[in-house]
Protein backbone atom coordinates (compact mmCIF):
# COMPACT_ATOMS: atom_id res chain seq x y z
CA UNK A 1 0.00 0.00 0.00
CA UNK A 2 1.11 3.52 -0.85
CA UNK A 3 3.18 5.74 2.62
CA UNK A 4 0.18 7.83 4.04
CA UNK A 5 2.97 10.74 4.42
CA UNK A 6 6.98 10.82 3.46
CA UNK A 7 9.66 12.90 3.84
CA UNK A 8 12.99 13.39 2.86
CA UNK A 9 14.99 9.75 4.76
CA UNK A 10 11.56 8.52 5.44
CA UNK A 11 7.71 7.24 5.01
CA UNK A 12 5.00 6.13 7.34
CA UNK A 13 2.38 3.71 6.91
CA UNK A 14 -0.23 2.00 8.91
CA UNK A 15 0.37 -1.39 10.69
CA UNK A 16 -1.34 -3.50 8.78
CA UNK A 17 -1.06 -1.25 5.33
CA UNK A 18 2.28 -3.69 4.05
CA UNK A 19 1.99 -7.60 4.55
CA UNK A 20 5.94 -7.88 5.57
CA UNK A 21 5.33 -4.88 9.20
CA UNK A 22 3.81 -7.39 10.82
CA UNK A 23 7.10 -9.29 10.90
CA UNK A 24 9.45 -6.68 10.37
CA UNK A 25 8.21 -5.76 14.02
CA UNK A 26 9.83 -8.83 15.33
CA UNK A 27 13.23 -7.37 14.72
CA UNK A 28 12.26 -3.89 16.78
CA UNK A 29 14.35 -3.29 19.85
CA UNK A 30 13.99 -0.34 22.30
CA UNK A 31 17.55 -0.65 24.29
CA UNK A 32 16.55 1.48 27.83
CA UNK A 33 15.32 -1.51 29.97
CA UNK A 34 12.36 0.82 30.76
CA UNK A 35 11.35 0.84 27.18
CA UNK A 36 10.48 -2.53 27.02
CA UNK A 37 6.97 -1.99 27.32
CA UNK A 38 7.21 -0.27 24.23
CA UNK A 39 8.70 -3.15 22.38
CA UNK A 40 6.85 -5.93 23.86
CA UNK A 41 3.08 -3.42 23.12
CA UNK A 42 4.72 -3.28 19.49
CA UNK A 43 4.84 -7.04 19.04
CA UNK A 44 2.24 -8.40 20.98
CA UNK A 45 -0.49 -5.79 21.14
CA UNK A 46 -0.55 -3.48 19.11
CA UNK A 47 -1.94 -5.53 16.01
CA UNK A 48 -5.10 -6.71 18.25
CA UNK A 49 -5.73 -3.12 19.05
CA UNK A 50 -5.52 -1.69 15.50
CA UNK A 51 -7.32 -4.63 14.72
CA UNK A 52 -10.17 -3.77 17.44
CA UNK A 53 -9.86 -0.38 16.15
CA UNK A 54 -9.35 0.95 19.78
CA UNK A 55 -5.73 2.55 18.34
CA UNK A 56 -3.71 2.97 15.26
CA UNK A 57 0.03 2.47 15.10
CA UNK A 58 2.15 3.41 12.65
CA UNK A 59 5.23 2.57 11.43
CA UNK A 60 8.26 4.58 9.95
CA UNK A 61 10.61 3.54 7.58
CA UNK A 62 13.74 4.30 6.07
CA UNK A 63 13.33 5.02 2.53
CA UNK A 64 16.85 3.64 1.94
CA UNK A 65 16.32 0.56 3.15
CA UNK A 66 12.95 -0.37 4.12
CA UNK A 67 13.93 -1.32 7.71
CA UNK A 68 11.12 0.10 10.79
CA UNK A 69 13.14 3.41 12.42
CA UNK A 70 10.00 4.09 14.35
CA UNK A 71 6.70 3.56 15.54
CA UNK A 72 4.22 5.14 17.23
CA UNK A 73 0.44 4.70 18.29
CA UNK A 74 -2.31 7.48 18.42
CA UNK A 75 -5.64 7.00 19.63
CA UNK A 76 -9.34 9.80 20.56
CA UNK A 77 -9.15 10.36 23.99
CA UNK A 78 -10.06 13.65 26.27
CA UNK A 79 -8.52 15.10 29.48
CA UNK A 80 -10.42 16.71 32.40
CA UNK A 81 -8.92 19.53 34.18
CA UNK A 82 -10.33 20.90 37.61
CA UNK A 83 -11.11 24.95 37.29
CA UNK A 84 -12.73 24.78 40.93
CA UNK A 85 -13.43 22.46 43.43
CA UNK A 86 -16.99 21.65 41.83
CA UNK A 87 -15.99 22.15 38.31
CA UNK A 88 -14.28 20.54 35.85
CA UNK A 89 -13.69 20.51 32.16
CA UNK A 90 -12.87 18.25 29.22
CA UNK A 91 -10.42 18.99 26.74
CA UNK A 92 -10.84 17.00 23.78
CA UNK A 93 -7.70 15.49 22.68
CA UNK A 94 -5.24 12.62 20.55
CA UNK A 95 -3.42 10.48 22.85
CA UNK A 96 0.19 9.54 21.74
CA UNK A 97 0.02 6.22 23.70
CA UNK A 98 3.24 4.88 22.18
CA UNK A 99 6.45 6.59 20.69
CA UNK A 100 9.40 4.94 20.16
CA UNK A 101 12.61 4.70 18.05
CA UNK A 102 13.87 1.58 17.17
CA UNK A 103 17.41 0.85 19.06
CA UNK A 104 18.49 -1.60 15.81
CA UNK A 105 17.97 0.80 13.45
CA UNK A 106 19.58 3.96 15.94
CA UNK A 107 22.64 1.46 16.14
CA UNK A 108 23.05 0.68 12.15
CA UNK A 109 22.75 4.54 11.08
CA UNK A 110 24.11 6.48 13.97
CA UNK A 111 24.54 9.17 11.61
CA UNK A 112 20.90 9.43 11.18
CA UNK A 113 20.37 12.09 14.29
CA UNK A 114 17.09 13.40 15.60
CA UNK A 115 14.75 10.25 14.28
CA UNK A 116 12.56 10.70 17.20
CA UNK A 117 12.19 14.61 16.98
CA UNK A 118 11.54 13.73 13.20
CA UNK A 119 9.04 11.26 13.55
CA UNK A 120 7.28 13.61 15.78
CA UNK A 121 7.31 17.02 13.33
CA UNK A 122 6.76 15.09 10.01
CA UNK A 123 4.72 12.34 10.88
CA UNK A 124 3.12 12.77 14.00
CA UNK A 125 1.75 16.25 13.99
CA UNK A 126 0.49 16.09 10.29
CA UNK A 127 -1.56 13.13 10.93
CA UNK A 128 -2.95 14.75 14.34
CA UNK A 129 -3.43 17.86 12.12
CA UNK A 130 -5.53 15.94 9.80
CA UNK A 131 -8.05 14.60 11.86
CA UNK A 132 -8.47 17.71 13.59
CA UNK A 133 -9.76 19.40 10.35
CA UNK A 134 -12.56 17.23 10.30
CA UNK A 135 -12.78 16.55 14.29
CA UNK A 136 -12.35 19.02 17.30
CA UNK A 137 -9.25 18.45 18.71
CA UNK A 138 -7.87 20.90 21.06
CA UNK A 139 -4.52 18.95 22.51
CA UNK A 140 -2.05 16.09 22.13
CA UNK A 141 -1.08 14.49 25.34
CA UNK A 142 1.50 11.69 26.51
CA UNK A 143 2.00 9.48 29.69
CA UNK A 144 5.83 9.89 29.82
CA UNK A 145 8.17 7.46 31.48
CA UNK A 146 8.75 9.33 35.17
CA UNK A 147 12.56 9.74 33.51
CA UNK A 148 14.11 13.29 33.82
CA UNK A 149 15.76 12.82 30.39
CA UNK A 150 12.52 11.63 28.84
CA UNK A 151 10.62 14.67 30.48
CA UNK A 152 12.85 17.69 29.34
CA UNK A 153 13.01 15.90 25.83
CA UNK A 154 9.26 15.55 25.38
CA UNK A 155 9.26 19.47 26.95
CA UNK A 156 11.48 20.17 23.71
CA UNK A 157 8.49 18.85 21.49
CA UNK A 158 5.99 21.28 23.04
CA UNK A 159 4.64 19.26 26.08
CA UNK A 160 4.13 20.68 29.35
CA UNK A 161 3.32 19.65 32.83
CA UNK A 162 0.10 20.71 34.82
CA UNK A 163 0.68 22.04 38.27
CA UNK A 164 0.76 19.07 40.50
CA UNK A 165 -2.53 19.20 41.72
CA UNK A 166 -4.19 19.96 38.47
CA UNK A 167 -1.98 16.76 37.32
CA UNK A 168 -3.32 14.56 40.32
CA UNK A 169 -6.81 15.89 39.24
CA UNK A 170 -6.40 14.34 36.14
CA UNK A 171 -3.94 10.96 37.18
CA UNK A 172 -7.59 10.20 39.21
CA UNK A 173 -10.63 11.08 35.93
CA UNK A 174 -8.70 9.94 33.11
CA UNK A 175 -5.27 7.59 33.69
CA UNK A 176 -5.14 4.49 32.17
CA UNK A 177 -4.21 1.74 34.50
CA UNK A 178 -0.81 0.64 32.35
CA UNK A 179 0.23 3.84 32.74
CA UNK A 180 0.73 3.88 36.32
CA UNK A 181 3.32 6.31 37.90
CA UNK A 182 3.79 7.77 34.13
CA UNK A 183 3.68 11.60 33.83
CA UNK A 184 1.01 13.51 31.71
CA UNK A 185 2.32 16.13 29.65
CA UNK A 186 0.14 17.90 26.72
CA UNK A 187 0.38 20.24 24.04
CA UNK A 188 -2.52 22.69 22.87
CA UNK A 189 -2.67 22.57 19.44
Amino acid sequence: MTPIITDENFYCQHLFDSETNLSAIQDFFVSQPTGKGLELYLKNSAPSEEGLGSARTYIVKSKMTDEIAAYFTLKSGLFTVSATEDYFHTISAVELSNFAVNSAFRKKFPQMEKIGRTVFTDFVLPIVDSARAIIGIQALYIYALPEEHLIEYYSTLGFSRLAPEKEQFVHQHVKPKYDDGCIFMYQML
